[in-house]
């Protein structure tokens, strides 16, 4: 059987293990493999066909990941019944090195939820699936301790690796804490830097209500900053601080949340002038970021001050809370305590996951590409949208739309869920007694067919070609 069946696996292209596992599939729909028979033991098919266990190891478990096989502990490998193939084998059956998607592969739900990004599957689920195997087989830093700081160290070399390319000036792995995810990234640093009775500090004036919340928890007070299509006015920012105690910025430089605004390095340098002249700390979230960074991070520019806040909720994906906080070299030693007597630091196999998958060559790979995929949609809004004030990147898996003559954020809104479409308000990005502009952001949702995100668009297209009537008196 093992020549039999296979015997085409050296005249198929690309790594073997992805030929081996193509043959397996062929021969279980031509019937030479049956449901519940078990497979060749990794070593003896390794050996008839002149291929190392390796890479029939990697071909198994790739076919076990998508529920074409199923693994049995102590019994073997078997050909899995049909309804025990999981999603994944869908997707993986129609994502191509291009990146190309069959509508069978995704969602068609009812209502189009647009309110936050939602990231397509490229592969990274079953590299997920398949490192978390491996961590429950042998953990490194074992299921019966408390996290600590050494046993960290892997996971923390693995972060510095994904964070490579990143400007983010002299930094070792000791300078990192692993958080779980960007927003208690940013509640880490905050934790880290406000004293006093009345701390304060410092918004864009449409920012993150990420912020705002992990403000509220710490009992700070919120001022909004005013902008300009530059980010934060500085002059502005130095006006406040002459009369309120701020300690701290909170801005997103490189994408700004909801506007997609970008601040270049000049109004950075103005705003960390202004920071030292009334020592104030600079909280960076780069959360958003997909593609390369356009100007250095604010712990570059001023590494004495400078915070850099980041996850891979927007890249890989954003169940496991995986997130990493750089802390100025003076602060590390308060980052620490922050997490460490916070909540002791990340579950240790969480941590032994994060190690793995942020070193794992194939992260960076699923993470270009879901950037790719990402570029597609937004491409697709631009054109149903882009005749109208629309700020968009490719790099980013949101627009920002002003909206016409005639609308209100608010009914807009309401008229598009009438659409079956849920989109956000500005107001969501503003403090309660502020002013918002008549303007939405509309998230990517990568996890829909791209003909149904297309009619979406078109929907929204209509709505703002017809605004309401207005009565004149």
């Amino acid at each position: 059987m093992n020549t039999i069946w296979l015997s085409s696996i050296e005249n198929r292209e690309g790594p073997k293990y992805k030929a081996l596992a193509e043959a397996i599939r062929h021969a279980i729909r031509d019937k030479a493999l049956i449901v519940g028979q078990k497979l060749p033991p990794v070593r003896d098919l390794a050996w008839d066909l002149k291929i190392t266990p390796g890479t029939v190891a990697r071909a198994y478990t790739l076919l076990t990941d998508e529920g074409t096989l199923e693994a049995a502990v102590g019994r073997g490998t078997f050909v899995a019944p049909a309804k025990a193939k999981t999603e994944s084998v869908v997707a993986a059956d129609h994502i191509t090195d291009n990146v190309t998607h069959s509508d069978t592969a995704e969602e068609r739900p009812d209502v189009v939820r647009l309110t936050s990004p939602q990231l397509p599957d490229v592969g990274q689920r079953a590299l997920i699936q398949r490192l978390m195997g491996q961590v429950a087989a042998n953990p490194r830093s074992g299921v019966m301790h408390y996290p600590n700081r050494t046993k960290f160290q892997p996971a923390r070399e693995a972060t510095l690796h994904w964070l490579q390319g990143t400007p983010l000036g002299a930094i070792d792995e000791q300078d990192i804490v692993l958080s779980h995810g960007g927003q208690n990234g940013v509640s880490l640093a905050l934790q880290s830097i406000l004293s006093g009775p009345t701390p304060v500090i410092l918004v864009e004036e449409l920012s993150y209500s990420g912020f705002r919340r992990a403000a509220a928890l710490l009992r700070a007070e919120v001022i909004a900053v005013p902008m300009d299509a530059h980010g934060m006015i500085p002059e502005a920012i130095a006006a406040i601080a002459k009369s309120h105690d701020v300690q701290a910025i909170c801005t997103s430089p490189e994408v700004h949340n909801p506007t997609g605004l970008f601040t270049p390095v000049e109004r950075r340098e103005e705003i960390i002038e202004v920071a030292r002249a009334h020592d104030i700390q600079i909280i960076e979230d780069d959360c958003y970021r997909m593609g390369a960074s356009r100007a250095p991070s604010y712990r570059m520019l001023a590494p004495e001050r400078g915070w850099y806040v980041s996850s891979i909720s927007k890249t890989l994906t954003p169940a496991l809370r995986i997130g990493f906080v750089v802390a100025p070299k003076p602060s590390v030693p308060a980052l620490r305590r922050s997490a460490e007597h916070g909540f002791f630091g990340l579950a240790t196999p969480l941590a032994d996951l994060a190690e793995r998958l942020l070193a794992d060559p194939q992260a960076a790979e699923y993470a270009t590409k879901v950037n790719e995929v990402f570029g597609k949609y937004v491409q697709t809004c631009v054109n149903a949208l882009g005749c109208y004030d629309l700020t968009w990147n490719e790099d980013v898996p949101f627009v920002w739309l002003k909206l016409p003559e005639g609308w209100r954020a608010s009914a807009f809104c309401q008229a598009a869920e009438s659409e079956k479409v849920q989109i956000r308000p500005a107001e969501d990005f503003a403090g309660r007694e502020a002013r918002a502009p008549h303007a939405v952001r509309i998230a990517i949702n990568a996890q829909i067919a791209h003909d149904h995100f297309e009619s979406a668009m078109l929907r929204l297209r209509n709505l703002l070609d017809s605004p309401p009537e207005r009565i004149s008196v």
